[in-house]
């Protein structure tokens, strides 16, 4: 396998997400999930992470974080999270991602759907890696928060990743660490080979 050259995007959905009860609603946002994802996606070489929540206060509340770590005290205090927060953008909807998407490649991207549980058109990480290698469009990932994605949403992805799963069969990441496990088995250098 060769390093992956495809434009890759993801996106936090806090709307519409399930709650415990299987609800339909839209999920805060947590400060952990800006500062870490953030700095995986620039470690992954991601164009841009989204916040999605259609939210108003939300979306300030992402913009005034932002704003300090980019410019500022922030930025002085630790220069490096204003590198990571560089790929940091807030949206409503995923649909509003998927057309800035379409607008600055010129192709609407490949959705990617996550999910702690198993669909019968589920696809392993490797041959998603190969997907990601071949074809050439723009790719956007999708986490979602809360209790997972709607049905509907993860219905309208072109594909959906296997759960991620440890060794034992407790299966409830954060989705900070799951972001960064599956950026690490779809995007790292291919260490294995060496």
């Amino acid at each position: 396998m060769s390093k992956i050259e495809a434009d890759v995007y993801l996106g936090l959905v806090h709307n519409p997400i399930y709650n415990k009860l299987g609800e339909v609603i839209t999920t805060t946002v947590t400060n952990y999930d800006l500062h870490d994802i953030s700095r995986a996606a620039k470690t992954y070489d991601i164009k841009k992470y989204y916040i999605i929540n259609n939210l108003k206060s939300q979306q300030e509340l992402v913009g005034r974080v932002k704003d300090y770590w980019t410019g500022g005290r922030g930025a002085d205090y630790v220069y490096n999270r204003h590198q990571a927060f560089s790929v940091l953008e807030i949206a409503s909807e995923l649909e509003e991602v998927i057309a800035e998407i379409k607008e600055e490649t010129g192709q609407k991207p490949l959705l990617i759907a996550t999910d702690a549980r198993e669909y019968p058109n589920t696809i392993s990480y490797q041959d998603m890696r190969k997907e990601l290698e071949q074809i050439d469009r723009p790719f956007l990932i999708i986490y979602g928060t809360g209790y997972g994605l709607t049905k509907e949403m993860v219905a309208d992805c072109d594909y959906i990743l296997y759960p991620i799963w440890g060794r034992g069969d407790f299966n409830h990441l954060s989705v900070r660490s799951a972001a960064s496990i599956i950026m690490d088995r779809l995007l790292s250098d291919p260490w294995w080979e060496a």
